[in-house]
């Protein structure tokens, strides 16, 4: 990758030069994003979404259950908070509170592969819970906005899934909300939305 990021920036150099200067800041700017996208194997749009996350730093949120469906247990008495604590280049962590329930966390990750979510699920004493780390990677039709997580062959096999499970994190454009999705064969079976135009 590195050697590949060198011939690009030569590249640009050499191709700056030809042109005597007559490259525009915004042709540089796009190269240097192309570039930062081959790096970190995630597409323009994935890391934009990481970046919207990564905006929220610091930051927690309340929320609530907007959709639950028929059989499933709901959590609509529950308090509902998120707090955003790490934001990296390469990750963003998302502690998901319900009351007094503090085990699980969302993920972000920039994997060569692409963006990766996953459920860390922790008992108090850190230690791993035995169903955790599940999720997917984005299905490559994401937007900065929205990403869809179909559940991945770690997942497929630690959950038995027979549900062809899918996660999606939609955030509104104007970043006032934040939902997730759980869907079984395409269709949503929870919903949770949060606030993030009041933060706690």
């Amino acid at each position: 990758m590195k050697i590949i990021f060198l011939f690009l920036i030569f590249s640009a150099s050499v191709l700056s030069c030809g042109q005597r200067g007559q490259d525009s800041k915004e042709e540089r700017d796009d190269l240097i994003i192309r570039v930062e996208t081959l790096e970190s194997g995630l597409s323009e749009n994935e890391r934009a979404f990481l970046d919207n996350l990564a905006g929220l730093c610091g930051k927690s949120f309340r929320g609530k259950e907007t959709f639950i469906a028929p059989g499933r247990e709901s959590w609509a008495d529950k308090d509902f908070k998120m707090h955003v604590t790490v934001c990296e280049d390469d990750r963003v962590y998302i502690p998901f509170h319900l009351d007094d329930d503090h085990s699980r966390t969302w993920m972000f990750l920039a994997k060569d592969q692409g963006l990766r979510f996953r459920h860390d699920h922790r008992h108090d004493d850190g230690t791993p819970e035995d169903l955790t780390m599940y999720g997917g990677y984005a299905d490559g039709a994401g937007t900065e906005f929205m990403q869809k997580f179909p559940a991945d062959d770690y997942t497929v096999e630690l959950l038995e899934d027979i549900f062809n499970r899918e996660w999606r994190v939609i955030l509104a454009e104007d970043l006032s909300t934040l939902e997730y999705q759980l869907l079984y064969h395409g269709e949503v079976v929870f919903a949770a939305e949060f606030d993030l135009t009041s933060p706690l």
